[in-house]
């Protein structure tokens, strides 16, 4: 064999550890990113209702309860039992919060209009969940309509049917994105209040890649975008808000976002200019603290943003 050619020999043996283990640090690397977004922080919830009646009395009565979901897993959610007959609303927390950020919001709307309500929380999130992962939207939303079927069993103390055949859904960013994917399906949900929708499942996915991972890189994105799809397999589908949108024609439609939900209020704008019927769309962009970060609202800044979302499905929703 002629020296040259030994001699390349050597230098590809002598690489080739190296480049796999260069290879198998970035799989390693993206493994962990991946079940790192995939598996939302998990907290103390803000409230419970127990603590919750401390200081609005006895007569809250918020109970814990479990449903199936379509894929049989189970879910679970706090529920507030409204006047009989009446519609149910349906509160979806944002990525990485939990049901506990909505519980003032939904207790305030029953007040007021005797609907009843449920506060999911949403695959992945909140304390010990009973589905591990989040799909980023897609089995969120066919979580949503298991929850509405959950809705559609209770019986009132007459035993008759408690939830009317209306439904209103709230969401807020991973929240508005399952409840859009949810209204296409089902067409009892006849109100929707979206506040800070992501133009994307994908968009979703590089937002919380970048809060993870601390960057925003195009290269490091499509990898993980690539390694999620194998790991979710059919349980992650790219969907497009605004696609979703214009299949949209009779539901009323408040879509809510402010400064300080970042790039979100960009693409709530985006999203508004996809509704077929716009004389059903109301927009507010120019909140000064929108649901993104709820629980930070000040008594004032709280109470503003509680009325437009309880006035909107009052009057839309009855």
């Amino acid at each position: 064999m002629p020296p040259r050619r030994r001699f390349g020999k050597r230098l590809v043996r002598s690489f080739l550890p190296i480049v796999l283990i260069v290879v198998l640090a970035v799989i390693g690397s993206v493994g962990l990113v991946v079940y790192g977004i995939t598996s939302p922080p998990r907290r103390a919830y803000l409230v419970t209702p127990e603590a919750f009646k401390q200081f609005s009395g006895p007569a809250v009565k918020v109970s814990d309860e479990t449903w199936t979901n379509p894929d049989g897993s189970r879910a679970r959610g706090w529920l507030l039992k409204g006047a009989e007959g009446a519609p149910a609303v349906v509160l979806l927390h944002r990525y990485g919060a939990d049901r506990s950020w909505l519980i003032n919001l939904g207790v305030k709307i029953n007040e007021t209009t005797g609907f009843t309500i449920l506060w999911p929380d949403l695959r992945g999130h909140g304390l010990n969940p009973p589905v591990k992962w989040t799909s980023f939207g897609a089995r969120e939303s066919e979580d949503l309509l298991g929850a509405l079927d959950f809705l559609r069993q209770l019986k009132s103390d007459n035993k008759e049917k408690l939830v009317g055949d209306r439904f209103g859904i709230y969401g807020v960013e991973l929240g508005a994105f399952a409840a859009l994917g949810a209204a296409r399906t089902d067409n009892h949900i006849k109100v929707l209040v979206l506040d800070s929708v992501p133009r994307s499942s994908e968009e979703l996915v590089r937002t919380s890649i970048k809060s993870n991972v601390g960057i925003d890189n195009s290269f490091i994105n499509s990898l993980t975008l690539k390694a999620l799809r194998l790991y979710l397999f059919r349980a992650y589908e790219n969907v497009d808000a605004c696609n979703v949108a214009a299949n949209l024609r009779e539901q009323h439609v408040l879509l809510l976002s402010g400064a300080d939900a970042g790039y979100l209020k960009d693409s709530t704008a985006a999203v508004g200019q996809c509704f077929p019927n716009r004389s059903n769309v109301e927009v507010r962009l120019d909140l000064p603290l929108s649901g993104f970060n709820l629980p930070l609202a000040t008594g004032e800044q709280g109470e503003g943003y509680d009325r437009i979302v309880i006035e909107f499905f009052d009057r839309s929703l009855r």
